[in-house]
């Protein structure tokens, strides 16, 4: 058996190798949960991406799949060692959001998400790092510390799913779930080298996904989704957590992938916003990406004219996402019954008009965020931070533009990985569809990896 169990590198594998060896019985689901225990104790130190761990509990569930399994098993994800980010429910787990006022808060009951994980053959290891109130894009909390940067221990990993990343850039484990509101996914991927998936508004539940102590309506813009190190793991993920809770009425059919080839798909490539750009390394990027794609027999343009006004839609954005963070905060501010009923008019307009232009195009893909991998910073108001973008200081709030492009319309946004900086970041794109278009993005996604085009 020794011979056959060196064969398989858990610390590279993704969740379907894991799964297809623990099913196939190359290895034991113990032995995938104390391999990634051994990966967590060894390498994680220096990152502080695992922050509550949960092995006692993890090593009883992979003996229990052990013992339990049939010999023809089909959970997808059977004896998969895997990690959630901190603001997602585990019974028995804090909750905090970084915050410690909300340590001892008790937890009582698993997330939609993790219990459907569960239910395909996760094993929950335990939780990963997330910055205060999930509101930063960088990840460090008075409860649980500064998250570092595999590539570069001064550098943010991207936040707020940065523990996330960092747990698959390292090797500690093949799979995660994030969140995402303001890029919360999609940027941390990029930052970290990995692959994530924000999906279509309200069709991943987020029920155990709320602020500590709160539990009642889904939270508006926000979505919970799977991040791994390659395409295909996200889309088995997909296919996990998606879905209604029992007892709604409904189920989703979500369409088909509209193509299986590069060559078929009509790509606008959308480098710039308004007032916001890419800096050249992200530029190089984005161009190369184009390049590669026309090569490939892809129709690309960068014909920005169907698209929405995008000036007015980023200011829609902003007021809808501060309404949503700010419920509840001291001395806020909050809209009247009405502005919030325009403010869901206009993002249906929105949403219309997206819609539209994706009659025109399969996909677009534009940067998750203007610059790689930026050095942390300490000042607490966003006001008083800067990116330096090709020489210049540019507003940090600003590179909310990106994150807005697929949250306001609630829109899929496969983020993918696809170079490295002058200085040796990852880079990662996204790659944005058509509401309900999930299966394209993630489609497109594996097919950039077949060719070649991801790092």
């Amino acid at each position: 058996m020794m011979p056959q169990r060196e064969m398989v590198d858990l610390g590279s594998a993704g969740a379907r190798d894991t799964a297809k060896a623990v099913r196939t019985g190359i290895i034991t689901a113990l032995d995938a949960c104390e391999a990634a225990i051994a990966r967590i104790e060894h390498f994680d130190g220096p990152v502080n991406a695992v922050v509550v761990r949960d092995f006692d509990r993890a090593l009883a569930a992979a003996r229990h799949i052990d013992k339990t399994r049939q010999s023809v098993d089909a959970r997808p994800f059977l004896g998969v060692p895997m990690t959630v980010k901190e603001s997602n429910d585990v019974a028995g787990l804090p909750t905090t959001w970084g915050m410690a006022a909300f340590k001892d808060l008790p937890v009582e009951e698993d997330a939609v998400v993790v219990q459907r994980l569960k239910a395909a053959g996760a094993v929950i290891l335990g939780k990963t790092n997330a910055p205060v109130a999930l509101a930063d894009w960088q990840t460090e909390n008075p409860v649980y510390g500064r998250t570092l940067n595999p590539y570069d221990p001064a550098r943010s990993p991207g936040g707020s799913s940065g523990g996330a990343a960092v747990a698959l850039a390292t090797g500690l484990v093949p799979l995660e779930i994030g969140s995402d509101i303001g890029g919360s996914i999609r940027i941390p991927a990029h930052m970290c080298g990995v692959f994530g998936h924000k999906p279509t508004y309200g069709i991943v539940p987020t029920k155990g996904h709320g602020f500590p102590g709160t539990d009642g309506i889904d939270v508006p813009l926000a979505v919970v989704g799977p991040m791994a190190r390659n395409a295909g793991d996200l889309v088995a993920a997909m296919d996990v957590i998606s879905g209604p809770v029992t007892g709604t009425g409904f189920r989703l059919d979500l369409p088909q992938a509209r193509h299986g080839a590069l060559k078929d798909f009509r790509v606008l490539m959308l480098g710039e916003l308004p007032g916001v750009g890419g800096d050249s390394d992200t530029r190089d990027a984005l161009s190369s990406l184009a390049d590669a794609l026309s090569d490939a027999g892809a129709t690309v343009s960068d014909d920005t004219s169907v698209l929405p006004r995008l000036d007015r839609m980023h200011s829609n954005y902003l007021k809808m996402l501060n309404t949503v963070i700010t419920r509840g905060a001291p001395g806020a501010e909050p809209i009247d019954a009405h502005a919030w009923m325009e403010l869901l008019d206009e993002q249906m307009r929105v949403t219309r008009a997206w819609r539209s232009a994706f009659d025109d195009f399969d996909i677009v893909i534009a940067p998750a965020f203007s610059t790689p991998a930026f050095p942390y910073q300490t000042d607490p108001n966003w006001a008083n931070r800067t990116l330096i973008i090709d020489g210049q200081p540019q507003p940090y709030g600003a590179q909310l533009a990106w994150a807005g492009l697929a949250t306001f319309p609630g829109l899929p946004a496969t983020c993918v990985p696809v170079a490295k900086s002058a200085t040796g970041l990852p880079i990662g794109l996204q790659v944005i569809g058509a509401p309900y278009g999930d299966r394209t993005t993630l489609a497109f996604a594996e097919l950039m990896e077949t060719a070649g085009l991801t790092v």
